[in-house]
């Protein structure tokens, strides 16, 4: 293995805290970006390089990359905690992902173009894969599958976003991580306070699958792609692909909350919108078998049974 220099833009988000250490212990030299001043001590006590930098603003993104001189960019860039997006909203995710979409079309655009300019060869970036699989044929997904679109839905425009950054990035020779739904570390304590005050239902029969992964799995596949400067899609989920009506009552008994609640498809659809609806019940998992086979990768954490009580206790 060869130390690089890595710039990782993101790297005071949730998966960007785990991520900085693995890459710094691996011997490489990281710049991390945040739009913050107080979160650069933070960068500081991972072993990076800190700095502010706005995402959507290019001469910012140029300024930074010409200034750390990077091997390779890793985008993490992503605004939907609290702070950046307010309190979640699955009924309107286009308002709650609005500065995030920006970020994976407008975002991803000023990176590659810093990429280019200051000639960076590899570029590793964050896609999402989850419960977004298209809506036919199996449960279960791999890279070759296309993504669910939800054209008509006012997730539309997140799915356009992903597109958006998967086509740009891998036209530029990159790999795009498609990172299960998080947990580890403030990955999902609003979802365990839902949960805690069952107002997180399962919907119908709660059919739908969906893919978890560790926040530590994820930065373990991303420092692999890293050094191995893979290029194309991977899924990075864990083993074990699930239905709602399996890990949603699993989370609940970890966190010490009651069974959720059960709610019909039509009151679901009028409270919480159509892709609560379709997570619920009709959402595609993933399989990580390329990401195995091609990075060598192992998830330490190999199925959210076991994750969810360790997280928890």
């Amino acid at each position: 293995m060869i130390a690089v220099r890595v710039f990782v833009a993101g790297g005071s988000g949730v998966l960007g805290r785990r991520l900085v250490p693995q890459l710094v212990a691996r011997g490489h030299r990281v710049t991390a970006t945040t739009t913050s001043a107080d979160r650069l001590e933070l960068l500081g006590g991972m072993g990076a390089e800190g700095v502010v930098m706005d995402g959507l603003d290019a001469l910012s993104v140029g300024a930074a990359v010409a200034e750390a001189r990077p091997d390779v960019i890793v985008h993490q860039l992503t605004a939907i905690s609290l702070a950046h997006a307010g309190k979640p909203d699955i009924r309107r995710p286009d308002r709650w992902f609005a500065l995030t979409n920006r970020l994976r079309t407008e975002g991803t655009d000023h990176l590659l173009a810093a990429a280019e300019a200051t000639g960076v060869r590899h570029v590793v970036a964050q896609g999402h894969a989850s419960w977004n699989g298209i809506r036919e044929g199996g449960w279960v997904k791999t890279e070759e599958d296309p993504l669910d679109l939800m054209a008509g839905t006012a997730a539309h425009q997140g799915m356009l976003a992903l597109r958006h950054l998967e086509e740009t990035v891998l036209g530029a020779g990159g790999a795009v991580l498609r990172y299960g739904a998080f947990y580890g570390p403030g990955a999902i304590d609003d979802q365990v306070e839902l949960v805690r005050k069952r107002q997180y239902p399962l919907v119908g029969r709660a059919t739908g699958y969906s893919s978890w992964i560790h926040l530590d799995d994820a930065a373990s596949a991303t420092v692999l792609a890293v050094e191995q400067q893979a290029r194309g899609v991977f899924n990075v989920v864990d083993d074990e692909p699930a239905p709602a009506a399996e890990w949603l009552p699993h989370l609940a008994e970890c966190a010490g909350a009651r069974p959720p609640l059960r709610v019909p498809v039509w009151l679901a659809r009028w409270l919480a919108g159509e892709q609560a609806v379709v997570i619920m019940t009709e959402g595609r998992g993933f399989s990580n078998a390329k990401a195995k086979r091609a990075l060598g990768w192992q998830p330490r954490h190999p199925s959210w049974r076991q994750g969810f009580k360790e997280e928890l206790a």
